[in-house]
């Protein structure tokens, strides 16, 4: 039986709801019952609302940890994440799938939904039906990337698409621009690499368990410079570990040489250069060069072992600004 991402998910809402003040968020209930948890817009927020953020998304079937990694000449505080259960873990919760666009007479509202909720709303009709999973939890929890709390017409659209009252519904709030913002973004380190290995045609459900590392960003001047810096966290300093139960046709030595963000033509600057450079349109930007940087895939069939790929400490560094 599938577990529940959305009902998991909850055991840790109900503890960043409890420690909110040592978690440097803040807690808003609106008129119409919902409750919207801010980690950095108008608090400080910090690495642990982003580790905290990190394993929500993940549906409470992942762990995130903090740690530290040497890349190049560089220490950086880190995140380290691991899942028993990486096709519903990352594809079917933590993956950034849901495009929250919500026009009506009160106004308009945009940001990228990712987290539970998305396995409720089945908005992405076709991954689902792939995934061959359906959350059927009473309470729906999103984390929204984004520096605008939603209105009560936003959170009434959410709750609507999840089947769900909006009293039972818990909407995390993490700006690219923060500490929880760098954090919880590289904690998506192995969703990056389940999504390639998936953009690859390669069958998710083959994935037994993948662990991954990643550096934390630091923090940019603005939204948009941080959606450069915290992706190269992961294009340019994500590790990840897969073990696979493959089928006999399956070829992993030549999946893993596709997999890294090596592996595209795109690949070798800082994103924000390359999204500058493509006047910041997305469909001009190589899909297969999301991944992390360096993937390595154990087969536990026949015990062999693949890898491709490699930290870039350069690129890391022009993205810094350091």
């Amino acid at each position: 039986m599938n577990p529940s991402v959305n009902e998991k998910a909850f055991e840790i809402v109900k503890e960043m709801l409890d420690k909110k003040d040592e978690l440097n968020c803040a807690v808003t209930e609106q008129g119409n019952g919902a409750t919207l948890i801010d980690a950095g817009i108008d608090v400080p927020g910090g690495i642990e609302a982003g580790r905290l953020v990190g394993e929500v998304c993940l549906g409470g079937l992942g762990a995130v940890r903090v740690t530290q990694m040497h890349i190049g000449d560089m220490t950086l505080p880190a995140v380290v994440v691991s899942t028993d259960h990486p096709k519903i873990a990352t594809l079917g919760s933590q993956y950034a799938g849901w495009v929250v666009d919500v026009k009506s007479d009160e106004g308009k509202y945009f940001a990228m939904g990712s987290g539970p909720a998305r396995a409720l709303a089945g908005v992405e009709k076709k991954l689902y039906k792939e995934l061959d999973y359906k959350d059927k939890a009473k309470m729906s929890v999103i984390v929204l990337e984004t520096r605008t709390p939603p209105p009560e017409f936003v959170t009434e659209f959410i709750a609507e698409k999840c089947g769900v009252s909006t009293s039972d519904l818990y909407c995390l709030l993490t700006p690219t621009a923060s500490i929880a913002g760098s954090v919880q973004i590289s904690a998506r380190v192995v969703e990056v690499g389940v999504h390639k290995l998936h953009e690859l045609k390669f069958d998710p459900g083959k994935i037994r368990t993948g662990h991954g590392v990643a550096p934390i960003g630091p923090v940019a001047k603005n939204d948009n410079k941080a959606m450069g810096v915290t992706n190269d966290c992961i294009l340019y300093g994500g590790r990840t570990f897969y073990f696979i139960r493959p089928d006999e046709d399956d070829d992993l030595a030549a999946l893993t040489e596709k997999a890294p963000s090596s592996a595209s033509s795109q690949y070798g600057q800082p994103f924000f250069k390359l999204f500058k450079s493509v006047e910041f349109d997305f469909y001009k930007v190589d899909p297969h060069l999301f991944s992390p940087a360096e993937i390595t895939i154990n087969d536990i069939v026949n015990g062999k072992t693949y890898k491709a790929g490699a930290l870039n400490p350069d690129v890391l560094k022009q993205s810094f600004g350091m």
